[in-house]
């Protein structure tokens, strides 16, 4: 409630949705036409199902750095993050919906004489639309997995607490190390000392004999002999 009063939720909760919200329609709209255009074209199919299908499984994750040198560390590395995160799923859902259109409708409508704009906007966008909307719900959820890992990269504002919630946090898990690191290498310096310390005994044969049992500042023992 305090963040909500005080207005801070707002702050952050803005420019994630901006990001989630323009990342993802780019995504679902070039992901859509392409779909389309696969679907459609035979040559489209040929030039770009091929892209398509070596692109999707790459996890999108791991493209981040490969963004950041393209677009910087600002906002467009962020939304083209999103964007392609949207876009392969949405690409291949909307190229199964089209191509798995009855062509015995579209046969039926050219018969009809419908034009070819008619066909696509009566006959196969309503029924690659299922299909459609189950490739953008699957593209949504990886939208958001996206930004979270897009916003934990040098976001001014964010939900995920602001921009030095990440520092201070990076900061103090580096003084735990930093102090667990120095402990070790002291325990590690102490156990090598008393190492040495029991080598150089074991080496040295007079911490062995009756000289190293004699009380430091006694006088020698003499045997029977010398009396």
């Amino acid at each position: 409630m305090d963040l909500w009063t005080s207005g801070q939720l707002l702050e952050h909760l803005i420019p994630s949705l901006s990001r989630f919200v323009v990342g993802g329609a780019l995504g679902a709209l070039a992901g859509i036409a392409i779909g389309f255009a696969i679907g459609l074209f035979s040559l489209a199919r040929a030039g770009l199902a091929p892209l398509v299908a070596a692109l999707f499984p790459i996890p999108k994750i791991a493209l981040l750095p490969l963004f950041v040198i393209w677009f910087g560390i600002g906002e467009g590395s962020k939304y083209a993050l999103i964007a392609f995160g949207v876009f392969t799923p949405t690409v291949v859902a909307t190229y199964g919906g089209v191509d798995g259109v009855d062509r015995t409708l579209i046969r039926m409508g050219q018969s009809f004489g419908l034009s070819w704009r008619s066909i696509v906007f009566k006959i196969v966008l309503p029924g690659a639309l299922p299909a459609i909307l189950t490739g953008l719900r699957v593209s949504l959820a990886i939208a958001i997995i996206l930004l979270v890992a897009a916003e934990m990269l040098g976001s001014g504002a964010a939900l995920r607490g602001g921009p030095d919630a990440l520092g201070h946090g990076a900061r103090a898990q580096l003084r735990h190390r930093a102090g667990g690191a120095r402990a070790a290498r002291l325990a590690g310096v102490t156990r090598k000392a008393h190492l040495i310390h029991l080598r150089a005994e074991a080496a040295d044969p007079r911490q062995n004999g009756p000289e190293a049992r004699t009380r430091p500042g006694a006088p020698p023992r003499t045997s029977g002999r010398d009396r």
